[in-house]
């Protein structure tokens, strides 16, 4: 077994953990189930990389999404680990290659979305590979009272049964109540197991909820005053692009995510502006997960989040260097209203769920029974006008369909292009020797990416153009004749979303979906929603502990910065002040005196009486008196 600190400075570069996660290192590393709940920004994927690099066994990693898959597996790569993915989003004939380099030990760790857990194929190779630990991201799923539950996660405890009981399991999340934590506990079947939790408390940030009727004005006057880098997050796409335009107009540098951007537009916009030559990023929340920029100053909300954990998650990317930073909720008197009737569009209804569910099979001409298994391309938009159906009321009528096991929805499922050399050496070269017109670009394909004969690897067509002095498009018809011939397997990128079935499609009459249960789930939704609505409108609770008591933590002190700290210090400035007047007349008192009459923060005491002589209201102590003014 390797040393934790040696795995840390080797890969990461770091010469010391941050607080807790060494304590979770070797809670894992000793056997133990362990549970750790760490704030955005604290460090998480550590927590499970490093036991697992130490253990030198393969970590299996479940993870509900996929661009945070993507994200993972492409830093690991990066930084010398081996590591494959399965996902809806990949072709069927990637699968079968990742699991044979996952049977034959050639990877650390192996990503896969939870629904790949009941699939037989994958269950099979997962028996015959040397299976170290388990971790669980985003380990709230596998509650229904969480927020973002999927009924995938429930087959993790059969998976442990399969591969052993003695293999320890992590379980990771930002964001659960101290219910949904007992729940992750219970059904992943923790056995002599460790709980860790970092308290969701970051000084550092500074939450705020400002009215306005001009956001846009607003938000230039929070960029004026808070400089360095920012996040603005809205609610649709058109809405990044308007906001970013205009941020332009007024001389500033932004640029708008979502995705709906092809993946090498939106990975090139990323990444300038985690090196600052982007200063604002106008995004949907497709943007965010597993982005490591510490320096983000503010992070600014236009419209009203659907609860507490989607905005602390949101929020929480702001300040991860531990410098002052801001949580600023943009709000005007129409937006309780607007944002209710946005949520009611969440449950349209369990009749027009099924119906949805009907007409999917009917777009996508999949017989009763057919389909398991197979993932097929789902533009939204188009469905949505074929059977008149508002948008959002579609996807929300798909996302039921998920948490009830039926199928998985990848909006996030853009994908880069791949290439695989499924033939030896020896005919590449022959190929070669007969197609020369394919050897200049193999050999460039060779030099510039690793790892070809054994895995899919990610390219860039427009890299290898430049670098073989030929046309982008005539690259990727090359790629087309080669992968036709079969010395290559090449998957061109592909941006548009996946409807992935988990089962066959089912006949409108039998649908394993309750009415109960999506009445359940709207009610907790709508407790949370509620949650949110009350930390928007409410004005005398210090915003961090409004946050930290929903999160489950007691009595947490105020934070002395959040707009109702600073509301309510006037108040009790105000009020202290009439004291002091009262107290001096008619006659003068000494310091000791005062702080008897005044029970609270001594602090503010000496800051009102300075105030006070300032204004030359009280006039300077004489022998340690202090009067009023004549």
């Amino acid at each position: 077994m390797f040393n934790p600190e040696d795995i840390l400075q080797q890969y990461w570069g770091f010469n010391a953990f941050r607080p807790l996660q060494r304590d979770i290192v070797q809670s894992v590393l000793d056997g133990h189930d362990t549970l750790a709940l760490l704030p955005t920004g604290g460090g998480k994927s550590l927590c499970f990389q490093v036991p697992a690099l130490c253990l030198d066994q393969l970590c299996l990693v479940i993870s509900p999404l996929i661009a945070l898959m993507n994200d993972q597996v492409e830093n690991l790569r990066k930084r010398g680990v081996e590591a494959g993915l399965i996902s809806s989003a990949m072709a069927p004939e990637e699968i079968p290659v990742v699991l044979d380099n996952c049977m034959r030990g050639k990877y650390k760790f192996l990503y896969v979305s939870p629904e790949r857990l009941s699939n037989e194929h994958f269950i099979e190779a997962l028996r015959h590979s040397r299976v170290g630990m388990i971790a669980v991201d985003e380990a709230h799923c596998i509650s229904q009272w969480g927020y973002d539950f999927r009924p995938a996660y429930l087959e993790i405890s059969k998976i442990r049964a399969l591969i052993g009981l003695n293999i320890p399991v992590i379980a990771l999340t930002a964001t659960a109540t101290p219910d949904v934590c007992d729940d992750i506990e219970k059904r992943l079947e923790f056995r002599n197991h460790k709980r860790f939790q970092k308290s969701f408390r970051r000084p550092e940030l500074v939450y705020v909820v400002r009215e306005t009727e001009d956001k846009l004005r607003q938000i230039l006057r929070i960029l004026d005053k808070v400089p360095g880098s920012s996040v603005i997050y809205v609610r649709n796409r058109k809405k990044t692009r308007e906001i970013s335009d205009w941020l332009i107009q007024q001389g500033i540098a932004a640029t708008s995510y979502h995705a709906g951007i092809d993946f090498v537009t939106r990975a090139l916009r990323q990444q300038h502006w985690i090196e600052g030559k982007i200063r604002v990023i106008v995004c949907t929340n497709a943007f965010g997960m597993g982005i490591d920029k510490p320096d983000v100053r503010s992070v600014i909300h236009i419209d009203l989040p659907d609860s507490p954990e989607a905005y602390f998650q949101e929020a929480g990317r702001a300040g991860r260097d531990g410098q002052k930073s801001w949580g600023i909720l943009l709000t005007e008197p129409a937006d309780s209203e607007d944002a209710l009737q946005r949520f009611k569009r969440q449950f349209p209804g369990f009749d027009t769920v099924k119906a949805v569910y009907n007409w999917i099979g009917n777009y996508l001409q999949l017989p009763v029974g057919s389909g398991e298994g197979l993932s097929y391309p789902f533009d939204v938009g188009e469905f949505s006008n074929r059977y008149k159906i508002h948008p959002i009321e579609c996807v929300n009528a798909i996302r039921f369909m998920e948490q009830e096991g039926l199928l998985s929805f990848s909006g996030d499922a853009a994908t880069q292009s791949r290439v695989f050399i499924p033939v030896d050496k020896e005919t590449l070269y022959e190929y070669e020797v007969k197609h020369q017109m394919a050897e200049l670009l193999l050999r460039t394909m060779l030099r510039s990416y690793g790892g070809m004969f054994q895995d899919y690897v990610v390219i860039r067509e427009r890299e290898l153009a430049e670098r073989c002095g030929i046309a982008e498009p005539e690259i990727k018809k090359r790629l087309q004749t080669m992968h036709q011939a079969g010395v290559i397997s090449y998957f061109p990128a592909n941006q548009q979303p996946k409807i992935f079935f988990n089962i066959g499609r089912q006949h409108p009459d039998r649908l394993p979906m309750s009415a109960k249960t999506y009445a359940e789930r709207a009610e907790a939704a709508t407790s949370r929603f509620k949650a949110m609505v009350d930390y928007m409108v409410q004005t005398e609770i210090c915003r961090s502990i409004f946050l930290l008591k929903y999160f489950g933590e007691k009595n947490p002190d105020p934070c002395g910065k959040c707009d109702t700290c600073l509301k309510n210090k006037e108040k009790n400035i105000e009020r202290l002040q009439q004291q002091i007047l009262s107290w001096l007349h008619p006659d003068p008192k000494t310091m000791t005196e005062l702080e008897k009459l005044y029970h609270g923060n001594t602090d503010l005491l000496l800051e009102v009486l300075r105030k006070l002589l300032d204004e030359e209201v009280v006039c300077e102590p004489t022998s340690g008196m202090f009067k009023l003014k004549s």
